[in-house]
């Protein structure tokens, strides 16, 4: 008798322990998180990389997945049935974008001023050529009409007064990305055609007409550029001044180093303000259900707008950011006033296909 009870105990006990695995097997299957795939700016890449994010994200049942491209590319040349959600640096390449798709809202959860990573030797050469200027709060701005004025001239590096650091013969040029591609290419374009437009955002295609002759050099004399803003910034780290003197960035991959505090971000670099400038709004166009509930996250959890202010993002908490500027001592502009709203998509396009087809 006592054997069968031993028999029947472990049998119970058996059942007790299939029972437990199967449930605990459709507990898990029960909160596997949802994967949404969406397309980015390059300049994002590091932020939805951070393992903290991906944290974030699987903390409300969500994976998210994303793949890269140059932000005007994603607005004209991605396959977009593929993603739960576009999200561009720009406002016009975002309406582009809800227009096609015919999506219903946008997100702007964070923003980054267009900016200048150069170096010190540069900046006292510019400085003294009177292109950089102290804005007296902390910060240097570059008068993008004295700028014009050298471009215009085809002055070269070695022709600046007084010039023995920085003796090259190439043209003082901003590099900057593909303009047929990147956005960040595209703000710096909308920035300089506002000055050589009287000081007016182009509205027709009479004034793409007139000043596509005077931007062309700015931008075609370069040479080869880069398609994305992180290959860009990756050069200026990592080859110096003598590949890139001055390069147009967001403001948020050079501070985002800063804060990062990983020494990528030298002595001698410097990062300043055009003036004008742009703010890039990094705008995320919802194309599921599941992306709608990315570009909700970004906007109002507080981990994810903490996370994309160390990331060197501005965003809609802006003691985050302040926080970080206070302790790193970063050279991060408080109060941007000389700021411009960049032309519709449709005005810009106008305006690169002209430079495009300049002889």
């Amino acid at each position: 008798m006592k054997r069968w009870i031993g028999v029947a105990l472990a049998a119970v006990l058996v059942g007790v322990v299939v029972v437990a695995v199967l449930a605990g097997t459709r507990g898990a299957e029960t909160v596997q998180p949802t994967v949404v795939r969406g397309v980015i700016g390059s300049e994002k890449e590091p932020f939805f990389d951070d393992p903290r994010v991906r944290a974030a994200f699987a903390a409300h049942g969500l994976r998210v997945e994303v793949d890269t491209a140059g932000s005007r590319q994603i607005a004209t040349g991605v396959d977009l049935s593929r993603y739960g959600f576009a999200f561009p640096s720009s406002v016009p390449a975002a309406e582009k974008i809800k227009r096609d798709r015919k999506a219903t809202t946008t997100y702007s959860p964070f923003y980054s001023p267009m900016a200048v990573a150069t170096f010190e030797p540069i900046a006292e050469l510019l400085t003294k050529a009177g292109v950089l200027n102290d804005s007296g709060k902390g910060y240097k701005t570059l008068d993008i009409k004295k700028y014009l004025e050298l471009v215009a001239k085809g002055t070269r590096w070695d022709q600046l007064p007084g010039n023995s650091s920085y003796p090259a013969r190439k043209r003082v040029l901003l590099t900057t990305t593909d303009i047929r591609t990147s956005n960040s290419a595209a703000m710096y374009l909308s920035a300089i055609a506002y000055v050589a437009n009287r000081e007016n955002v182009i509205g027709s295609d009479a004034e793409i007409a007139e000043i596509a002759p005077t931007l062309a050099p700015a931008v075609l004399d370069q040479g080869f550029a880069e398609s994305t803003s992180e290959a860009s910034f990756e050069d200026y780290l990592a080859l110096g001044a003598g590949k890139t003197p001055m390069l147009v960035v967001y403001e948020a991959q050079y501070l985002s180093r800063v804060f990062a505090g990983d020494g990528a971000i030298r002595p001698d670099m410097r990062l300043v303000y055009p003036s004008p400038t742009v703010h890039s709004k990094h705008t995320l166009v919802p194309l599921t259900d599941a992306g709608t509930r990315v570009g909700e996250l970004l906007t109002k959890d507080p981990e994810l707008l903490g996370l994309a202010a160390q990331h060197g993002f501005r965003t809609t908490d802006p003691r985050a950011f302040a926080d970080l500027v206070a302790r790193t001592k970063a050279p991060a502009a408080a109060d941007l006033v000389d700021v411009i709203e960049p032309p519709t998509y449709e005005r810009l396009e106008k305006l690169i296909t002209t430079i495009g087809s300049e002889p």
